[in-house]
């Protein structure tokens, strides 16, 4: 279906975008290009993890990375310091893995306890090994359009956008959400997309307005529901980054920034939570530390998607 046919403001019902489909696609390619780093190196890319504290969620995350990590092939160091840890001794930490050749990626886990400063650990972190993509070199990189380690779930959500659709040329995006995290390099990715971007955040005025003239609605503002299925544009095609755990007729359930239900009625197609955007920032992850190493290694870096 095109977008000019699904835009007749008529119900439909949305594609679902598999993320956790084409993450196990783009794990598979990432192996191979692994064991070719591996022949003509001696060596596997490695992936550095640092978590400070015991957040229950971070632990998990963490977990779940090194094991994807050596599932494909890859090295994974993982670094769980203490609650109470230094600044000082996490600067060390930070600058022993910048000077350790077996390590292609450092991610430190965030967020990060209060008495941590945080941009000073992202600005310590060797731009070649910032597989999280948020030192400010590569957020410069990104918006000069210059090659650069790009921020995971947007890479991700990006992935899944030129999957559903193809060129993204001409076509009118609204980012609702600025992090550093998602938003900023989100709109950004677009831009070189060739899409026309608006960013919108919690405190726009006549959100729904917005939303409604958007052909690629990217959710990451953090707020469950927020946007609401009739808001979307018959036709649009909708990435929903947002999780949020709400409690209905007394049960626990995972929901999105996306009303759903309701967006299904009308979008060309949509990312569920969970099972979209998810699976793709671990991969993506995956993806940047592949890159790195081939980078580091004076390599021509493979192309994977």
């Amino acid at each position: 279906m095109t977008l000019a046919a699904a835009a007749e403001d008529r119900p439909v019902t949305a594609a679902i975008i598999d993320g956790k489909g084409y993450a196990a696609g783009l794990g598979e390619r990432i192996a191979e290009q692994v064991s070719a780093f591996s022949g003509h190196t001696g060596r596997v890319p490695g992936l550095a993890v640092v978590l400070v504290g015991t957040d229950p969620a971070s632990e998990v995350y963490v977990r779940s990375k090194g094991r994807m990590a050596r599932k494909l092939g890859m090295e994974s160091f993982e670094h769980v310091l203490s609650e109470d840890t230094s600044q000082e001794d996490l600067m060390a930490l930070v600058d022993r893995l910048n000077a350790d050749e077996t390590v292609d990626g450092i991610l430190v886990q965030l967020p990060l306890p209060r008495h941590l400063d945080s941009l000073a650990v992202i600005k310590a972190i060797d731009p070649a090994k910032d597989v999280d993509g948020l030192h400010p070199l590569n957020a410069g990189y990104l918006a000069s359009g210059l090659p650069g380690l790009v921020s995971c779930t947007p890479l991700g959500c990006l992935m899944l956008l030129r999957s559903s659709l193809g060129d993204l040329s001409g076509l009118d995006a609204i980012v609702v959400g600025r992090s550093i995290l998602v938003g900023k390099p989100m709109a950004q990715l677009l831009l070189a997309e060739n899409c026309t971007v608006t960013v919108a955040h919690s405190r726009t005025r006549d959100l729904e307005r917005r939303v409604a003239q958007a052909d690629i609605v990217v959710a990451a503002v953090g707020s469950p529901e927020m946007i609401r299925g009739e808001w979307i544009k018959p036709g649009a095609t909708v990435i929903d980054v947002g999780t949020s755990r709400v409690i209905r007729d007394g049960v626990t359930r995972l929901v999105g920034d996306v009303d759903f239900a309701g967006a299904t009625t009308r979008a060309r197609a949509i990312t569920p939570v969970p099972g979209g955007v998810g699976p793709m920032t671990i991969m993506s992850l995956m993806h940047n530390t592949l890159l790195a190493a081939f980078r580091r290694a004076g390599l021509a870096a493979p192309e994977l998607w």
